[in-house]
């Protein structure tokens, strides 16, 4: 910290956590002072964000946007830049914190730049531990830099994890809310269309954490990631559906003791804790009232209608790059079922096809995950197409 006040930046600034991060920073001006902001093709949103929060750098990752970037922000001040290498040299920048949130597995590269400076990265990109979880923690074991969860299962788990106690823990509940086809029947999802997938019951959320949401492969994603920050192996983390969102997620402890984080399904209070840390800041989300709750509900999941669970699982204890190919393969098949072009069903069948096509190897360097990832994208690519609508 500089004089009391923190340098950030955001990297994908103009998506849902992102807009929820500067909402942080828009009610605690005093305390924190935006380094760069980063997005991916909203240049419109950027421009607007930089004439708020005046930051000294504002990226588009997207070169077809650096026009209208330069145009937009002419005569403020505020440096300009555009590209993937851009990203890059945004996260490098000395920051106090970097929220890492661009969506999927382009948001690696960053986030392991920002990690070999030393830098602290809040990061909501779960696709980087699940990708790139071994060389991830290697990183920042290395360098001293330290990773703060954002997601709010993780941040949760952190809130209540006592590491001194390690010994005690004996297993991790994630909660999931079981998205929106919690209760439909495996036809009824087959049928689903994208409008229905990405409008979850309790969370507002961009459209590919949405569809994950949907088919639970964002439970699948967070389990992995769970395993890696927080060491622990995959058969000490259970998953239950909570569908009111409010439990998210607890440590049971070998006493018979389970400590839950709880509150609104509101990101700015994970992303406030991150950001504060380890202090905690005020933000205005709504107290919880348990009263008017009145009950909260548990269930087991379904990982016959569900086969994400049992796929996460599945890589974890193949390795050898495994969740690596999962996480470039469910991009693909997210995207293609967005664009009206694979059943939903086909999220699921996608990701199989590519474990058994694709072979694995040890994700030791950024090169290598780079290479399963796109692998493995070319595979779901040709076999999205044959599963066609």
């Amino acid at each position: 910290m500089s004089g009391g006040v923190k340098r950030v930046t955001v990297q994908g600034c103009t998506g849902s956590v992102g807009q929820s991060t500067l909402d942080v920073i828009r009610h605690h001006r005093g305390r924190f002072a935006v380094e760069a902001l980063v997005a991916g093709q909203k240049v419109d949103a950027l421009i607007r964000d930089a004439l708020e929060f005046r930051p000294r750098l504002a990226v588009i990752a997207d070169p077809a946007g650096y026009g209208a970037l330069q145009e937009g922000l002419a005569g403020t001040g505020i440096e300009v830049a555009a590209g993937p290498q851009a990203v890059i040299e945004a996260a490098l920048r000395p920051v106090d914190v970097l929220m890492a949130a661009i969506v999927g597995a382009a948001g690696l590269p960053p986030t392991l730049a920002a990690l070999e400076q030393g830098t602290t990265v809040a990061f909501a990109n779960k696709e980087v531990l699940v990708s790139a979880g071994d060389l991830v923690m290697a990183t920042a074991a290395r360098t001293g830099a330290r990773l703060l969860p954002v997601d709010s299962e993780h941040n949760a788990i952190f809130q209540v994890f006592e590491t001194e106690a390690r010994g005690a823990i004996d297993k991790i509940l994630l909660t999931a809310s079981g998205g929106p086809f919690r209760t439909w029947s495996a036809a009824a999802m087959a049928a689903a269309t994208p409008a229905q997938a990405v409008a979850h019951p309790n969370w507002s959320m961009g459209a590919k954490i949405s569809v994950d949401s949907a088919t639970m492969m964002n439970k699948g994603l967070e389990l992995i990631e769970a395993h890696y920050l927080f060491e622990m192996p995959e058969n000490r983390i259970e998953v239950l559906i909570h569908p009111q969102s409010v439990i998210h997620s607890a440590v049971v402890y070998c006493d018979g003791s389970v400590l839950a984080q709880l509150g609104s399904p509101d990101m700015r209070t994970p992303i406030a804790y991150a950001l504060g840390w380890p202090q905690r800041l005020a933000v205005p989300v709504p107290t919880l009232d348990l009263i008017a709750l009145a009950q909260l509900t548990f269930e087991a999941p379904d990982d016959s209608r569900f086969p994400a669970l049992r796929l996460a699982r599945q890589v974890l204890r193949d390795g050898q790059g495994a969740p690596t190919l999962l996480n470039a393969a469910n991009e693909v098949a997210v995207a293609a079922f967005l664009a009206h072009r694979l059943p939903f069903d086909g999220i699921a069948e996608t990701v199989v096809r590519v474990l058994e096509r694709v072979p694995g190897r040890a994700p030791d360097s950024l090169e290598t995950v780079l290479a399963l990832d796109a692998a493995a994208r070319a595979a779901a690519a040709e076999i999205t197409a044959a599963l066609a609508c």
